[in-house]
């Protein structure tokens, strides 16, 4: 039933981009100055998770390699690459030069490769609030052939880690806001993934339906059930889904993407989940004493704000109350969509 398992896949780019024309339009134009050779504007790409960010900001680099010659292009999820060396070791793995680079390489001595760089380069930094250190952006900032394309939640989650000549830069940036995909919007896009790559006839409408409603606008929940069940049925042998297989595939995805969001974690970030799971619910307050006590090099109140943002906006925990009443706890359930 299955006739093309790569399009069921999350990173898989399609084609075409479906029902964010105007966000593709927007980030086009951002970049167009590469064409003439010119330097391509800074973008900050925010929105929930699953509304489409990292594909079409890839999508469009993509486009732009097929039409500048000489133009360099790199992406980065600065969830699994966080640190200052780890960023900047990929970056300059974009343009070929870390033949001899190693850990003990000065930051300075990196920085300055990049320097050296002529053509333009446009990064892509995924998750970008996940940068540890703030100074690296400003850094990045300074080198004049790099653009950047950072993509985050919220804006706030990287603005407000910035100094205040940085800040005032990052806003004048293009900025292009994602919203959650509508039940139609994620039936469309199914409908194509089911095209490329079952083969005719194995869903219904209603079925379709199903999946999308189930998803409640998170398109990576919705390719997850859809692949989900494509495999239940593909391993039971029918030429068909069933329904049966579409209800059992909707805790199985959600399962399959809350163990990568938890996988990605950084190490403090799990600190601060593990005690909510055996501890929770917590304030603030109380979630900080017990992470203090639980690492050797605790981190700012201000950035366990930020580690509680990145979990909440990824449905691993969730808040109560308001104020000085309010606690965080583990999601033991999906929450409705807003």
């Amino acid at each position: 039933m299955i006739h093309d398992a790569r399009v069921l896949e999350d990173d898989f780019l399609p084609r075409e981009v479906a029902h964010r024309h105007d966000e593709m339009n927007h980030l086009s134009a951002a970049l167009e100055p590469a064409v003439a050779g010119n330097r391509p504007e800074d973008v900050l790409i925010e929105g929930p998770s699953g509304a489409g960010k990292t594909c079409i900001a890839r999508y469009a680099v993509t486009e732009l390699e097929r039409e500048v010659l000489d133009i360099e292009t790199q992406y980065i999820d600065c969830w699994q690459h966080s640190n200052h060396f780890r960023i900047l070791y990929k970056i300059l793995e974009g343009v070929s030069t870390t033949y001899d680079i190693h850990r003990s390489t000065p930051r300075d001595e990196m920085v300055e490769r990049l320097e050296a760089v002529e053509q333009p380069y446009v990064i892509i930094l995924d998750e970008a609030d996940q940068v540890e250190d703030p100074d690296l952006l400003r850094e990045l900032y300074g080198i004049p052939a790099v653009s950047m394309i950072l993509i985050a939640n919220r804006e706030r989650d990287i603005v407000g880690t910035l100094d205040e000549r940085l800040q005032s830069r990052l806003r004048s940036a293009t900025t292009i806001r994602f919203d959650q995909y509508t039940d139609a919007e994620l039936e469309a896009i199914l409908a194509d993934r089911i095209e490329w790559g079952l083969d005719p006839g194995a869903t219904t409408d209603e079925q379709v339906t199903r999946i999308a409603s189930a998803a409640a606008g998170d398109a990576r929940d919705a390719i997850g059930i859809l692949r989900s069940a494509a495999r239940s049925a593909e391993h039971a042998g029918a030429g068909t889904l069933r329904d049966t297989h579409i209800e059992t595939a909707i805790p199985e995805a959600r399962a399959t993407i809350r163990q990568k969001s938890l996988e990605k974690l950084t190490d403090h970030q799990r600190v601060v989940y593990d005690i909510l799971d055996d501890s929770g619910p917590l304030s603030p307050q109380g979630l900080y004493a017990q992470y203090q006590s639980a690492v050797d090099d605790p981190r700012t109140k201000r950035t366990l704000t930020n580690y509680l943002g990145k979990l909440d906006q990824y449905n691993l925990i969730e808040a109560e109350g308001r104020g000085p009443s309010r606690t965080y706890r583990v999601v033991t359930r999906r929450r409705p969509a807003e």
